[in-house]
């Protein structure tokens, strides 16, 4: 059988020639494959013995990343395709896909924004507002490096690495792993630390990076309302919340073909090493899914 990448670009021509196919279509259905092909790369699988089991432990993958149905179904969609015509090239005698249902498309995940509605919500802060660089910082770090609200509530100076770009965080479990910081929060945060030791600081506040203006470290209710007023300030209908960007995050990253093994490091559902060798390499990498996949991570 042919390499994975000959395969998929034998794939695209024969859904840009034989199927005619628009351009947008083709191009998802390109990223569904190439997540399949990572995939199946990492669990040593060759393609043309991927099973059901296999494929429902992928979704099951997906799932856990939090992206909603309808991104679920139009990956589905473009694997289902993929098999669809390896059977018909002879690869394969039977479609692994055949019996996989889409997911539900009703009422499910929380809503994901567009970049375009994240970057109106960082438009609609009030500049004259003494917290508005806070909360710009606030928006970015949470929707350019897919936290949970609640590490990012307990983000301390002493876990931020600004030179290198990253900050180490605590997530559930009290597992710690290092993500990647996006280059306007680079630029945001050390404006921020600025303006931040003006104002008055609890005493055991000292090491939090976000404040309120009593000085003490930020609740999750009050991220929640900061994250909801800028986007109903936006005119976005949408049910926000912190958890909101969170999804976005992920779902931006999987449509502009991020590897989800990536994805699902850097969203903290999978512990990682602590040797300093595998920590430079994992942080390479996982740089390089983002500036290549991330919209905020993209030169203007």
């Amino acid at each position: 059988m042919k390499e994975p990448e000959n395969l998929l670009r034998d794939f695209q021509a024969y859904l840009g020639l034989e199927r005619g196919l628009s351009p947008h279509t083709l191009y998802n259905y390109t990223v569904d494959t190439t997540h399949l092909i990572d995939f199946a790369r990492q669990e040593g699988i060759a393609l043309n013995e991927f099973h059901e089991d296999d494929l429902h432990r992928m979704l099951a993958l997906l799932h856990d990343l939090g992206l909603q149905a309808r991104s679920q179904a139009r990956l589905i969609s473009g694997i289902r395709a993929f098999f669809r015509f390896m059977r018909m090239e002879g690869y394969i005698s039977s479609d692994p896909t055949a019996l996989i249902e889409f997911p539900y498309l009703g009422r499910s995940l929380p809503d994901v924004l567009s970049v375009e509605e994240i970057d109106s919500m960082i438009a609609a802060i009030p500049p004259d507002k003494a917290e508005a660089l806070r909360n710009e910082t606030i928006i970015e770090t949470l929707y350019g490096s897919g936290l949970r609200v609640s590490e990012l509530t307990g983000l301390r100076l002493s876990r931020l690495y600004l030179e290198e770009g990253y900050m180490r965080i605590e997530g559930k479990g009290r597992k710690q792993r290092l993500v990647p910081l996006s280059p306007r929060s680079l630029e945001l945060i050390p404006l921020y630390l600025e303006q931040r030791i003006q104002g008055p600081i609890k005493p055991g506040n000292e090491d939090i990076l976000f404040l309120n203006r009593r000085g003490a470290a930020m609740s999750r209710v009050m991220v929640f309302y900061v994250v909801r007023d800028l986007a109903a300030a936006a005119g976005i209908t949408k049910t926000v919340s912190p958890h909101t960007l969170r999804h976005s995050f992920a779902t931006h990253l999987l449509e502009g073909g991020a590897n989800l093994r990536a994805i699902q490091e850097m969203l903290g559902h999978e512990s990682i090493a602590t040797t300093e060798i595998y920590v430079h390499l994992d942080r390479s990498r996982l740089r390089s899914e983002l500036l290549a996949h991330h919209p905020h991570y993209r030169p203007k």
